[in-house]
């Protein structure tokens, strides 16, 4: 059973209901997790709320001692936390234990540093007699929310940066990937304070529970616009801070002098990694005119050769299934589309070529192992292609040429803009979008500032 996390120990819910866990893989109960409520929620918050009240007061080089020795801590449990992880998404898991869990507690190590260098204005005197300058707090008890793609990543790149900066949490995964992040929590009580880090399970109504409630003064979500907006409403009653990724539908502009080898090869990887259950997803490929053909017969082959993992449920098999109906007659099924015979939530690599701007399958965020493709003319037509979505979170260009990409660096309308690769992350790169993407900043230095207040401190003398 995968319980609660409150004060360090693990509890379970108090309505002691629990809910099963599905293996996508093989679409069979692989265990269970506790179903909390807002009793739950009460609890943890009011353990937060005890915490912050000695953790907001310790120092950047103690905060940091600790992250270090909690990232030392995940490390020596890497195997563990890729069972965990694996077991709850279905992800491959070479992949998860070599890429995923070392990137994300490579997360922790960052914060753990950059606590100690909070970036400010000098103090100086700006009007007669008076000294002024700012310091940046924390801002209190932090309810987050993670989603069940990155269950592992997410839940570090929302609990890190709060707590570097001082702030308490109470963090809710999805219900349907909880594991890896009740253990961690678990795990990490050996070092941090005893309600520093709060976990509570549950499915849309704990989250509900968390965005509302009057203790909580920060909430980040990662989930979909309906949810964000749902979370802005809730927190927008109490003028609680809200921190807000939404997701992506990222445009892969394609110019007639990129190398197309690569170009494919990157695009590819990056639309169907994790089954393209990704926000930075290279689903939307606008390639010109006279390369067009060759880019979906390349696009093609490299779908009949590439195998992902499942999708997270048969729900989210079902919804992207459901998509693809939509596909008008003037659109062509190049590649994929069915459903592999096979146990688990399994979908094949599918290219969807011939589509227009405003068909529903480029309006939306299909986040399966989808890549639509278009045609543009000019550059104007590729810009406005683009930018033709309401979500504004990641961006490629892909083109030998600098003076041709200057100009969309600067105008395409994302949060993340990168030339010839694909939304490249790091821990010292911020990432969050613009549009129904959201707004705020997770990872690099502004990801630790989007955690933090700015108070004018002034003395006279």
């Amino acid at each position: 059973m995968i319980h609660n996390i409150i004060r360090g120990r693990a509890v379970p819910s108090s309505a002691g209901g629990h809910r099963d866990l599905i293996n996508p893989a093989t679409a069979t109960v692989h265990g269970r997790a506790t179903e909390s409520g807002p009793t739950d929620v009460d609890d943890a918050v009011g353990a937060a709320q005890e915490a912050f009240a000695s953790w907001r007061l310790t120092t950047p080089a103690d905060r940091s001692a600790l992250m270090l020795r909690a990232a030392d801590i995940l490390e020596s449990h890497i195997e563990e936390l890729t069972d965990l992880e694996v077991t709850d998404t279905g992800k491959p898991r070479d992949a998860t234990r070599d890429e995923e869990i070392p990137a994300s507690i490579d997360v922790v190590r960052f914060f753990a540093g950059a606590c100690r260098v909070p970036e400010g204005r000098s103090t100086a005197e700006y009007l007669d007699g008076i000294t002024s300058g700012i310091r940046r707090e924390p801002v209190g008890v932090c309810g987050q929310i993670a989603p069940w793609n990155y269950p592992f990543m997410m839940a570090v790149w929302k609990w890190a940066p709060a707590v570097a900066a001082g702030n308490t949490v109470v963090l809710k995964p999805s219900e349907l990937t909880p594991s890896s992040t009740s253990r961690m929590a678990e795990l990490l009580a050996d070092v941090l304070p005893p309600g520093v880090l709060n976990v509570v399970c549950g499915g849309p109504d704990v989250g509900a529970a968390i965005a509302a409630h009057p203790g909580v003064a920060m909430v980040s979500l990662t989930g979909s616009p309906r949810a964000g907006r749902a979370v802005a409403h809730a927190a927008a009653d109490r003028f609680a801070r809200v921190h807000l990724e939404l997701g992506g539908n990222a445009p892969v502009i394609v110019f007639d002098d990129a190398d197309l080898d690569a170009t494919v090869e990157q695009v590819a990887f990056a639309a169907y990694y994790n089954a393209g259950q990704d926000c930075t997803a290279a689903s939307r490929v606008l390639a010109h005119q006279t390369v067009y053909d060759d880019v979906v017969a390349r696009l093609a082959e490299a779908a009949r050769t590439t195998a992902t993992g499942p999708l997270i449920s048969a729900a989210q098999r079902d919804r992207v299934v459901a998509l693809l109906a939509t596909a008008p007659p003037h659109a062509k099924l190049v590649a994929g589309g069915g459903v592999p015979d096979r146990d688990g939530f399994y979908l094949e690599p599918t290219v969807v070529a011939g589509l227009r701007q405003d068909d529903e399958l480029v309006q939306s965020e299909i986040f399966g192992p989808v890549i639509t493709v278009q045609s543009f003319r000019t550059d104007d037509d590729a810009l406005a292609m683009a930018n033709g979505v309401e979500q504004g979170l990641t961006a490629s260009v892909w083109t030998r040429s600098h003076s041709r990409a200057l100009p969309f660096l600067r105008d395409l309308d994302f949060g993340a803009v990168s030339v010839n690769s694909h939304a490249p992350m790091g821990s010292e790169l911020p990432h969050g979008g613009f549009g129904s993407s959201g707004y705020g900043k997770d990872l690099g230095i502004y990801g630790l500032d989007d955690y933090t207040r700015v108070k004018h401190i002034a003395h006279a003398w």
